[in-house]
């Protein structure tokens, strides 16, 4: 586990892909716990990453810090940034896309659809193109709205899936999905201070590809 930055109100680390975000055996807080050797540590999920998707997380360390780290993801106060490596290419150097969502929980999959509804959601995401080579394009990405595999499902919709991506494309690449929590924003939970941390992915394929 590498721990970016901890106090007594937060830790920020960097999630392992296959890891589960969420507070239980072998998720990202049991195995944080066993990193600072406390099994006891008050150590809480205030957002996700899918399961197969690694980078920057930050944690709370008490409720308060929970509590108002929470109101700030609901409040879009929370910046998260990702870069993404996909299949073919966007026809804009830089843009936005914005769909409707559709959580279809029995199947645990998010579908684009036409028309508003019960259950379905906007989402919302910028996107700059950073580097394309061997019709594989490396894209930055900040999230307007925090839909469950919002990004995945936004970019395969178009025709562009992610390399690795299984669930909503039919793949060959042998790597793990290209997706990686770049940066995260947020306002210190008991200082009150704007703090920022960025990190690359790991100079693996297909990252070390653009």
């Amino acid at each position: 586990m590498r721990i970016i930055f901890q106090d007594a109100d937060i830790l920020v680390c960097i999630k392992p892909p296959r890891v589960l975000s969420t507070d239980e055996p072998g998720g990202l807080p049991d195995l944080l716990r066993q990193e600072l050797n406390n099994p006891n540590a008050d150590i809480r999920t205030v957002h996700r990453l899918d399961r197969v998707v690694g980078g920057l997380m930050v944690l709370a360390r008490n409720a308060k810090a929970a509590s108002e780290l929470s109101r700030q993801v609901r409040e879009d106060l929370f910046q998260k940034e990702y870069l993404a490596v996909v299949h073919g290419c966007p026809e804009c150097t830089s843009g936005t896309f914005t769909d409707l969502l559709l959580r279809d929980k029995a199947r645990k999959m998010t579908m684009v659809v036409d028309e508003p509804g019960k259950g379905v959601q906007e989402a919302v995401l910028d996107y700059v193109v950073l580097a394309t080579a061997k019709g594989l394009t490396k894209v930055k990405i900040a999230l307007k709205t925090g839909r469950t595999h919002q990004i995945r499902v936004q970019f395969s919709s178009r025709g562009m899936p992610l390399v690795g991506e299984r669930k909503y494309a039919t793949l060959e690449d042998l790597c793990e999905i290209a997706l990686w929590s770049h940066r995260i924003g947020f306002y210190h939970p008991t200082e009150n201070r704007w703090m920022e941390f960025a990190e690359q992915p790991p100079a693996d394929y297909p990252w070390n590809t653009l």
